[in-house]
């Protein structure tokens, strides 16, 4: 046996009640209600008990019940000088009831300290702590010394295969727990392969066919302001712009879809900084900044970018707030505009991303949030303007 076995505390799986089945709870609770039952009985039968005696021996043993439940809470915490401590109180109680008359009691409180110091304590801690405990149980047995000599050995030898069947227990525990970690790892890792390569095929589609759209609507920009001025010239070139800024868009969202796929977001506070920038937009970020779960990240993007697509329709020019709050266990978006300041450009009202103020709000409550949007501000709403606010557990 190594040095360390004599040092080492059982581990924490063993000394806990992890993994055990409900059939083996009902188990240990009935034998503990059956010892406290013969405990009570013994005491009551053992001996006369009258008057206030029965409010003493009540107590007494309820006392010991606690002190027991401290021993098991202290050793979860390996705090030895406390669980030894409390053993000896016991055993100093096992001497009390045996001079108060109260052999059985006496017994079963020592050869119970026995057992479980070997069972949950140190090797080295247990071994004369137990030993303490049956020299006790032995100096007040009238028994002959080969009775006592083989209920000693065979409480010491109780108290080991206890102790061994709890380290069993607990190996198995961190077993289960590892495979269920490797698992899980396994199907992470299975899931990232399979985005990374959903991710590729986006691009190789979607991002080189927006690029190769700005390619050509930058070279009929160009073409066409060659052209002499006119009323048709002016809106064809007016039309073009407008393709182009939703194909720039289009291309900046796919870029930040595919990282997302990949897991390689950008910091949430960087990418609303860099997306109110292109609308002048102001961002004020509260709380403190934390990493958000990407369903979450994902959502807040998604509405930022569907309600400054909805200012551009309907409030062009509009002073545009973003606010994203951080809180204990939930993150909040507010997204308010001042009110339009003109009319949005020929046939912008009508596009956009089709996401909409009804998927947005489908979006949050998927992932156990609110939506809410509707003229005014979250604190007034009399204030001209609009205002999307969102809440998501994060």
């Amino acid at each position: 046996m190594t040095p360390e076995a004599w040092t080492n505390w059982p581990s924490r799986e063993a000394l806990s009640r992890a993994g055990r089945t409900d059939a083996r709870r009902w188990l240990n609770g009935g034998i503990r209600a059956l010892v406290l039952g013969a405990l009570l009985w013994s005491t009551f039968s053992e001996r006369p008990v009258v008057g206030w005696g029965v409010v003493a021996a009540v107590a007494a043993v309820l006392l010991t019940g606690f002190l027991a439940w401290c021993f098991h809470r202290t050793t979860l915490r390996n705090d030895l000088w406390s669980s030894v401590g409390l053993l000896v109180l016991l055993m100093g109680g096992a001497v009390g009831a045996r001079h108060g008359g109260f052999e059985i009691p006496a017994t079963v409180l020592w050869c119970g300290c026995a057992v479980v110091a070997m069972e949950r304590l140190p090797l080295i801690a247990a071994l004369p702590v137990t030993l303490a405990a049956l020299g006790g149980f032995t100096a007040y047995n009238q028994d002959s010394w080969v009775t006592i000599t083989i209920t000693t050995a065979g409480l010491l030898l109780g108290g080991y295969v206890l102790r061994l069947a709890a380290e069993a227990r607990g190996n198995a525990q961190r077993l289960l727990a590892q495979e269920r970690a490797a698992l899980a790892a396994e199907a992470e890792s299975a899931a990232l392969v399979e985005r990374a390569r959903i991710a590729r095929d986006i691009h190789d589609v979607l991002a080189h066919s927006l690029s190769a759209q700005l390619v050509h609507l930058e070279a009929a920009r160009l073409r066409i302001e060659r052209e002499p001025r006119g009323p048709f010239r002016d809106q064809i070139l007016e039309r073009v712009v407008a393709a182009r800024s939703m194909a720039r868009e289009g291309l900046a969202e796919t870029r930040q879809a595919l990282s997302a796929l990949r897991g390689e977001m950008t910091p949430l506070g960087d990418y609303l900084r860099e997306l109110a920038a292109m609308d002048g937009a102001e961002v004020v970020i509260g709380g403190e900044p934390r990493p958000l779960p990407a369903e979450a990240s994902q959502t807040v993007r998604r509405v930022v970018q569907e309600a400054l697509t909805n200012v551009r329709k309907h409030a062009p020019g509009a002073r545009v707030l973003i606010r994203l709050t951080y809180g204990a266990d939930e993150v909040t978006l507010d997204v308010r505009n001042s009110g339009g300041k003109g009319a949005a450009p020929a046939g912008l009202g009508s596009s956009g991303s089709g996401y909409g103020l009804l998927g947005m709000k489908e979006r949050a409550e998927l992932l156990g949030g609110t939506l809410e949007a509707g003229p005014g501000g979250p604190e007034d709403p009399d204030e001209k303007g609009f205002n999307v606010r969102l809440r998501v557990p994060a």
